[in-house]
């Protein structure tokens, strides 16, 4: 198990600068890589406040400069969204300009909102998804190639900016049942949201990934997962309560994107509970926000309860201070790792196929 930074950078205070979000995404992640985070992940969204990021590997190319060891992830792309060919050239050059530090994080999307604006029908994108992935095994594997199917077509051509090491490893983010049997045909690594935030739900998100494992042929086992959470390290009970209702806030933009149910105020999404929202005081029951202890012991019910390989840790969220989100990177390094491996020993044997730990 290795964990990563997830930087949705989004706003709560209507006139945020832009260039200040960016700038304290950077920060995070230049702390992240000196706490040994494995990942660093940006995610895309489009037309409101809850992400002013709408090109992923744009940050990744950015932070390429910032940057030596930490691998750097899209979190993900909405492939749908782009014209396969100059996605393909896209990725081939940002990894090249990482040097192979590229982990492509993908997903078919979710909210209508922003398919609307592009002119895109949501009931394609997994399909859509889908024909530009096999395209992009064409494209790198060979010299040329040439693609004919449902959604595309494209003459023979070739894709000048190449992969360090072919294919990069590819992450999936979805609650799409085709998506799922693609990453487990082969072999990529499957995320989940906070919605999966106790550890009974995050065992039941495996157990239902393995049945996926299974028809396709795979051994249950070698299923990888990842699980997204937010993340606060504090010993203020204040700045935990805080931290909490910002995360519901933000999680409260996302449903109502999912749904549908989003109202705008110019350009700012407008906060409204949903239907079978947790409290707060349940949220703070389960999610990682607390003393360094509180937080462990959490991590260590859900490694038990499910056993995950990778954990996206957002430590920023709303309109909390950059320096608590710097405060809980260190502290995933000072003090929560150290707890766990007290407990499991060596992390990077959990959450791996038994072959790859031995």
């Amino acid at each position: 198990m290795d964990v990563g930074l997830f930087c949705l950078m989004g706003y709560r205070t209507r006139g945020t600068p832009t260039a200040a979000i960016y700038d304290d995404a950077v920060a995070q992640v230049k702390a992240a890589e000196e706490a040994g985070f494995a990942i660093a992940w940006f995610a895309e969204h489009h037309f409101s406040n809850y992400c002013v990021c709408p090109s992923p590997l744009m940050m990744v190319a950015h932070m390429a400069a910032h940057t030596s060891r930490i691998r750097l992830g899209s979190g993900v792309v909405i492939v749908p969204l782009y014209h396969p060919s100059r996605l393909l050239a896209e990725i081939g050059m940002v990894d090249s300009l990482t040097h192979g530090r590229l982990v492509l994080g993908i997903g078919s999307g979710y909210q209508p909102y922003e398919f609307e604006r592009f002119g895109q029908d949501l009931a394609e994108a997994p399909a859509r998804l889908l024909e530009v992935m096999a395209m992009m095994e064409k494209a790198f594997a060979a010299e040329t190639f040439t693609h004919q199917g449902r959604h595309y077509a494209l003459p023979e051509m070739h894709i000048a900016p190449r992969p360090v090491r072919g294919l990069p490893d590819v992450y999936v983010a979805g609650d799409n049942a085709d998506l799922h049997r693609y990453a487990a045909e082969r072999d990529c690594v499957v995320m989940v949201t906070p919605r999966h935030f106790t550890p009974a739900m995050l065992a039941a998100a495996r157990a239902r990934f393995e049945g996926v494992w299974r028809n396709a042929g795979k051994a249950p086992e070698t299923l990888r997962f990842g699980a997204m959470r937010p993340f606060c390290i504090t010993e203020d009970r204040e700045e935990a309560a805080r931290f909490l209702e910002n995360a519901r806030w933000q999680i409260r933009l996302s449903q109502a994107l999912r749904r549908r149910e989003q109202a705008m105020d110019g350009g700012m999404l407008v906060e409204k509970p949903w239907e079978g929202e947790p409290s707060l005081e349940e949220m703070g029951a389960h999610m990682m926000v607390g003393d360094a202890a509180t937080v462990a012991a959490r991590m260590a019910a859900e490694i038990r309860a499910a056993s995950p390989c990778h954990y996206l840790l957002q430590c920023h969220v709303g309109d909390m201070p950059l320096g608590t989100a710097l405060r809980s990177i260190a502290a995933w390094k000072a003090q929560v790792k150290p707890l766990l491996e007290r407990e499991f020993g060596p992390l990077d044997r959990i959450g791996m196929p038994a072959a790859a730990a031995a």
